[in-house]
């Protein structure tokens, strides 16, 4: 019996004081200013998007800084244009010297590969000959890349330093504003000798410029009336589908 009472004032023995009582009832008013001081703390401190480079050059921070520089002429209509390789002085050039056979050209200008103008020309062809109650869209594109491949294998024959079948479309393509004129006019009738004479006035308006800007841009001084009889054959094509 007498283990059995030092048992229990073993097991009912403690260190717990009134002091330590008081102590624990205060316990939640310090998690609760601990917790008042950490908000405090964090109030404090600044909310920053990013961090500024100054302080990886205070903690010794030797690497590379890129900034991001904004260009204004990056979305600017210009640069698109350059982009795509459009030049709107040149494409006036051009339109001028096959408005003017008698204008020399310019063969740095002409020795560019620009179809812009070209597509053009095609588009309008085949819309005034709409107007004229035909839809020769396919005839109009055919006939224009058949033509450009025989006068683009020709050149290359003749010509001793070469030419690209760009440069071939290109050029045949901005003589093509004549007949764009003559389709105009065939809204009204053309199948009589005005129409015939108009037609021949304009297939050889439209290959002495073609054969004069070839020469030009390919150096063949003297063979522009070997030029120009294929290229009369080709618009030739497009004046009868004009007229008839």
């Amino acid at each position: 019996m007498s283990n059995l009472g030092q048992f229990d004032s073993d097991f009912y023995q403690s260190n717990y004081t009134i002091e330590n009582q008081e102590q624990n009832g205060n316990e939640p008013h310090t998690y609760g200013n601990l917790h008042e001081s950490r908000k405090q703390q964090a109030s404090e401190q600044p909310q920053s998007a990013f961090v500024p480079s100054e302080m990886f050059m205070s903690s010794g921070y030797s690497g590379q800084f890129f900034q991001p520089v904004s260009n204004p002429d990056y979305y600017s209509p210009s640069s698109y244009t350059d982009k795509l390789g459009i030049n709107f002085e040149h494409i006036w050039q051009k339109t001028l010297t096959v408005l003017n056979p008698l204008k020399p050209a310019d063969g740095s200008i002409m020795n560019e590969t620009d179809l812009t103008g070209p597509i053009l020309f095609s588009v309008a062809l085949g819309a005034t000959l709409l107007l004229t109650g035909k839809v020769q869209f396919g005839y109009v594109y055919g006939m224009s890349a058949i033509g450009c491949l025989g006068i683009h294998g020709l050149l290359n024959l003749m010509s001793s330093s070469g030419v690209s079948y760009g440069c071939v479309a290109s050029v045949l393509g901005y003589c093509l504003l004549p007949m764009v004129i003559l389709s105009s006019c065939a809204i009204f009738s053309l199948q009589d000798i005005f129409g015939t004479v108009l037609a021949l006035v304009v297939i050889g308006w439209c290959s002495l410029s073609a054969s004069k800007i070839f020469i030009s841009a390919l150096d063949m001084e003297g063979q522009q009336l070997l030029i120009a009889y294929p290229c009369a054959l080709l618009y030739g094509l497009f004046a009868l589908l004009t007229v008839f």
